[in-house]
């Protein structure tokens, strides 16, 4: 799947590539809107689950399009991947895969357990060994307000003095971050002093599920009022 441009801004069309996307996710049951509650403890309309990848085709089309977000965006700007504990594990064993067979890039990839081992080789980090000069690009599944990235980048500064050299994600929900001054990737970005990029954001997600839009998967009146709603009280301004 081709991700041709992954950092549109809002008033971007909606690109085949990012159309296909969107449609794989819903299809997954990855994407789905109702009543849920995020990490961050907003009750929220839609939700984006990628524990619910389940297919080794699944997985394959999901590593190609991060994998292509990566070099499109990041190009050869990182040495290793990393996935937060849990969801970001699978999204960095299926992309690392999808680099070395697409582009034959060999990325070492490292993850994190939730808690520490006392046994074996021990410590938190499973994988490559960071070292020190080692450029990491984070791999998430989606950042609503950028809670498990500001756990997560002590971790990986603890290993080894490390570059954070960026950030990717399914999907941009464009909320507003903890300081409510911009969005919980823009602020991430300035925080960590490190570029962030989506496959998809909010307004694609919206713009391609519009009632009328063709999309097989097209929205209800209501549903897109209920996001609508949800971004006045949560979105970024």
């Amino acid at each position: 799947m081709a991700i041709e441009d992954p950092t549109h801004g809002a008033s971007a069309p909606v690109s085949p590539s990012q159309a296909a996307f969107i449609d794989f996710m819903c299809e997954s049951g990855v994407l789905t809107f109702g009543d849920f509650t995020t990490k961050s403890g907003r009750k929220t309309p839609y939700f984006v689950n990628t524990g619910l990848y389940s297919t080794g085709a699944q997985m394959a089309t999901l590593g190609d399009a991060y994998a292509q977000a990566a070099i499109e965006r990041f190009g050869d700007g990182f040495d290793v991947l990393f996935g937060p504990a849990y969801k970001g594990i699978p999204l960095v064993v299926a992309t690392a895969a999808a680099l070395h067979r697409r582009a034959g890039r060999d990325v070492p990839l490292v993850f994190n357990r939730k808690e520490a081992k006392d046994h074996g080789e021990g410590g938190v980090l499973v994988g490559h060994r960071l070292k020190d000069g080692d450029r990491v690009l984070i791999l998430e599944d989606v950042t609503t307000a950028g809670t498990s990235i500001r756990e997560t980048v002590p971790l990986l500064r603890a290993a080894a003095d490390v570059e954070i050299a960026g950030l990717l994600v399914s999907v941009d929900r464009m909320e507003r971050g903890p300081s409510g001054d911009g969005s919980a990737l823009t602020e991430l970005s300035a925080e960590f002093s490190m570029p962030t990029a989506s496959l998809v954001d909010l307004d694609a997600i919206v713009g391609h599920l519009a009632p009328g839009s063709g999309s097989a998967h097209a929205l209800g009146a209501d549903q897109i009022e209920a996001i609508g709603r949800y971004r006045e009280q949560y979105g970024a301004r």
